[in-house]
């Protein structure tokens, strides 16, 4: 795999770096991207973007938060279409009522706003898009980060809720216009070798240098006519991961195919990009070099080829110890004990969701594990198709009895496993899947409990060939099988029969379904010129999550009520962060009820004395209070608008951090109102120190570098912040407190 980071031009189905006679200007405007990211522009200016959409997608995690959000913002009626998936919490299994409430509070949505609802384990949300919403040159936005549609020719974006908000209330997503990165592939897969081995072959070679970081990555190369829909579809998914915006395919006469199987043909327009394309980078990936891939705890760019843990078990887990330590600490994994004998053994295969649900990876895991058995000890093996249309095709053509046969269990379209809320192995075990992430926690485990175990990514063929095995860890290129590759046969009855479409059917009389735990948002102030943190989080590890900054897993079933998920934030990763913001919190109450919050934190009498000697201040009331989170590159991972909400509710009204992992969190923050701190420099605040900014908004709406000082009890210390480029509406927006506030007052 090679990397060009001074731009390529692509003549005749060739990239080349160097050419003379061609224009990079005149190029840009040849991309397949060029052409979408125009044609869904408002704006007469394609240097800053505003995009409309074409539809929209949530789950049962997120929508009800972002119609709450709308609702409050005034709402009438969907706009566009928007569908509301239940693939998140569809167990309905922890937490009472509250689950399913939010199911029923989602199709009383669709009716009463003109909506599509897709009941619980009818499909993942990822997979319904493809099937029934997906078309050639379309844009769909979707409040999940793996919102992905490219290898269907869709521009496809994973937002944070208020993003989705200001679609539905006919707003722009307001974009500068993206570098773009051609993905060339050539050459061809070897047998045994699935999607997420080239997936995951790509995200190690990109993630930790920010190689396609917020740009668009564009798949062309004569390598994308080697391979079916199903696998384009299984790396394209996988794009979310290496922290790209979006992604985009050419397309060619299998997509027709595919939109033909699922009875959408006119959905279908061939996309390619015009002679003397030129990108700002380039992947060239030798689809023939890739072998099986494995990607170690806790991330999905830890990767190896599986031969390489095979024959070095000890080193790799050695390696995978150091790097845990850094982050988590002195934390046993248990990893060592599962060499026996020099070998490598598993205790857990899962093969689901939207990147391994997908018909040909079950039907080839089906193939390597024909007539052989997972075994009577621990080892087990789980595979959830991605939707009932796909589970159907799969009993008709038998390869679900002979998995069964096999020992594994069959279950529904449901994205628990990817997220801690299904299939959470035991203490110290070790799982291997073909899902999204295996980020620490993830799939369950609560460190700070003394609970963990460690989940490695590979394609569903190896997890086959090691259930094979009964747990001893197998690539797939060992298995020299035939694979049958049966054709797909999609029914279409299941949906028609099922689904709620009610696109054009708004009815304004249909009340709302409320269940006890869905609470509307608190109410949030308005940004200070005067603003006084307190830090209290300092979390210093290389990258951090969102599923750091808020659980995934049993705390989903309160995305419904901001209050009591805030109760959460930061609990795996800093306990003790929600009893530190909380008296802030308060003491800002007691500002804006016009009462003393020195009576409500008394340690702010100290600080306001020192405060008076920086600045002309007569009264601690004239200050907004707050506090802020300190990470060095937060925000890798989900798009969930919780990440910042909670931070919010809690009284947040910064983050400060060396960069931001992902758009989607910094635009989370700046959608709740809080200002995304950028520091250069050494850090010279501590937890527990108070920063004060005299001219915070005042700065924040000149575009200058906000100046502070770091307060340590009487010491003073100068600090300057930076923010980075805003669009004007987002500086309306953190003025105002949030996008709640901002949408209200216009």
């Amino acid at each position: 795999m090679e990397l060009l980071k001074n731009g390529a031009f692509l003549v005749n189905n060739e990239i080349v770096e160097n050419l003379e006679g061609y224009s990079r200007e005149e190029g840009r405007k040849k991309t397949i991207s060029y052409s979408i990211l125009k044609a869904h522009n408002t704006s007469d200016n394609m240097e800053h973007l505003k995009i409309k959409f074409d539809m929209l997608a949530s789950h049962d995690i997120t929508y009800v938060g972002i119609i709450q959000t709308a609702r409050a913002s005034g709402l009438k009626e969907f706009p566009l279409p928007y569908v509301l998936t239940n693939c998140h919490n569809s167990l309905c299994a922890v937490g009472g009522t509250i689950n399913e409430d939010d199911h029923l509070f989602g199709l009383s949505a669709a009716k009463k706003y003109g909506g599509v609802f897709v009941p619980p384990h009818q499909a993942v949300i990822h997979q319904y898009a493809r099937e029934v919403m997906a078309g050639c040159g379309r844009m769909i936005l979707g409040s999940d980060s793996h919102t992905r549609y490219g290898a269907l020719g869709t521009m496809a974006i994973g937002e944070g809720g208020p993003e989705l908000v200001k679609q539905l209330l006919k707003q722009t997503y307001d974009i500068d216009y993206p570098e773009v990165v051609a993905v060339y592939l050539e050459g061809e897969v070897c047998k045994g070798v699935g999607p997420q081995d080239i997936a995951l072959a790509i995200i190690g070679k990109v993630f930790e240098n920010g190689f396609v970081k917020n740009r668009v990555m564009e798949f062309v190369g004569p390598g994308i006519e080697k391979l079916s829909v199903d696998y384009r579809i299984g790396i394209d998914v996988m794009t979310t991961e290496t922290t790209c915006l979006t992604s985009v395919w050419a397309t060619d006469n299998k997509v027709k195919e595919f939109y033909k199987t699922h009875k959408r043909e006119e959905d279908y327009k061939e996309l390619k990009p015009e002679n003397g394309a030129f990108y700002d980078r380039a992947i060239k990936v030798n689809l023939s070099e890739i072998r099986p891939m494995i990607a170690m705890p806790f991330h999905p760019s830890n990767v190896f080829t599986v031969k390489e843990v095979i024959d070095h078990p000890l080193d790799v887990i050695k390696a995978v110890e150091e790097k845990v330590r850094k982050s988590l600490g002195d934390v046993d994994l248990g990893l060592r004990s599962k060499i026996r004998d020099g070998k490598l053994y598993v205790d857990q295969g899962i093969i689901a969701g939207c990147a391994g649900g997908g018909f040909e990876n079950i039907c080839d895991a089906k193939d390597i594990l024909d007539g052989k058995y997972i075994g009577d000890e621990a080892y087990t093996l789980s595979v959830y198709p991605a939707s009932t249309p796909i589970y159907l095709e799969l009993v008709n053509n038998g390869v679900f009895a002979s998995l069964i046969q096999s020992g594994a269990i069959v279950k529904t379209a449901f994205c628990g496993p990817c997220f801690g809320a299904g299939d959470t192995p035991a203490n110290q075990s070790f799982s291997i899947r073909h899902t999204t992430r295996n980020f620490p926690n993830r799939e369950g485990s609560k460190i700070q409990n003394g609970q963990i175990s460690s989940v490695a990514l590979m394609d569903a063929r190896s997890i086959a060939a090691t259930s094979a095995n009964k747990g001893l860890l197998t690539s797939a290129e060992d298995f020299d099988i035939k694979y049958t590759k049966p054709t797909y046969h999609f029914d279409s009855t299941i949906y028609e029969n099922r689904v709620y479409n009610g696109i054009g059917k708004a009815n304004e009389a249909e009340e709302l379904h409320f269940g006890p735990n869905i609470k509307d948002w608190p109410e949030m102030p308005k940004l200070n010129n005067k603003l006084l943190v307190k830090v209290c989080s300092v979390i210093e590890d290389e990258v951090t999550t969102t599923d750091e900054l808020i659980p995934s897993g049993e705390t989903s079933s309160y995305r419904s009520n901001p209050w009591g998920l805030a109760q959460y934030t930061l609990s795996r990763r800093d306990p003790e962060y929600v009893g530190r913001a909380i008296p802030l919190l308060e003491a800002e109450r007691a500002v804006l009820n016009k009462e003393d919050p020195e009576k409500v934190l008394p340690e702010l009498k100290e600080i306001f004395e020192t405060i008076k000697t920086i600045d002309t201040v007569s009264s601690i009331n004239e200050i907004e209070i707050g506090s802020t989170i300190y990470a060095n590159k937060p925000g890798d991972g989900s798009a969930r608008e919780q990440a910042a909400s909670c931070q919010r509710v809690l009284g947040g009204v910064c983050n400060i951090a060396r960069e931001y992992a992902t758009k989607r969190y910094r635009s989370n923050l700046i959608n709740w109102g809080m200002l995304p701190f950028l520091l250069k420099g050494d850090r010279k605040f501590d937890l527990g120190d108070y920063i004060y900014f005299p001219r915070a908004l005042d700065e924040l709406m000149e575009e200058k570098p906000i100046k502070g000082y770091i307060i340590k009890g009487k010491e003073v210390i100068d600090i300057t912040l930076e923010i980075g480029e805003l669009t004007p509406r987002e500086k309306e927006i953190i003025k105002r407190g949030c996008l709640i506030n901002y949408n209200r007052q216009n």
